[in-house]
């Protein structure tokens, strides 16, 4: 399946606890890089594809941040304090949005993740042509397999590399589409 990446319906969004903006390259800077290679500690990465893990200087944070702005269209997510919480990314494929999430672990449970997920489905229902949100989560990675069931995901499939994916119904855009 070939990806195309494409600008998502919205660029921030707020929640009572986080703002989330699309990275911009003027975001870039030596502060940032230090923020990312701090934002992706090991329990973080543990579940997720390789080019996520060994991110502990400026050139690897730049590397990786290069890679995920190119390949998907990438959201910085920020607490209140204006500190990284983590990232939100969105991958387009003829009307489905492919998603995925991190953050990082002093963020972990206080419900900041479903927090963050609300935000964005609240905030493309209306405006984005996708008919269908599909999240892939590591089956071990237990606290997203059941916030994505929490939220309304319904489990499609599971692959060889055990990763359970999920899909998410847009209703008012698949409606509209009939």
């Amino acid at each position: 399946m070939s990806l195309i990446v494409m600008e998502v319906p919205v660029e921030a969004y707020r929640t009572n606890r986080l703002t989330i903006r699309q990275f911009k390259d003027g975001d870039r800077n030596a502060h940032f890089l230090s923020e990312i290679q701090a934002t992706l500690t090991e329990k973080v990465v543990e579940n997720l594809p390789p080019y996520f893990h060994q991110v502990r200087s400026n050139e690897s944070a730049e590397t990786w941040l290069s890679k995920m702005n190119d390949e998907s269209v990438l959201y910085v997510v920020r607490a209140n304090d204006g500190a990284l919480a983590g990232f939100v990314f969105v991958y387009q494929d003829s009307g489905s949005a492919h998603i995925g999430y991190l953050l990082a672990e002093e963020y972990w449970g206080q419900g900041l993740a479903s927090e963050l997920l609300t935000g964005f489905i609240d905030s493309i229902a209306n405006k984005s042509g996708w008919r269908e949100l599909v999240a892939g989560v590591d089956e071990s990675n237990i606290a997203s397999l059941k916030l994505l069931e929490k939220l309304g995901f319904v489990k499609q499939s599971m692959n060889e590399q055990r990763v359970v994916f999920y899909q998410y119904g847009l209703k008012n855009n698949s409606q509209s589409e009939e």
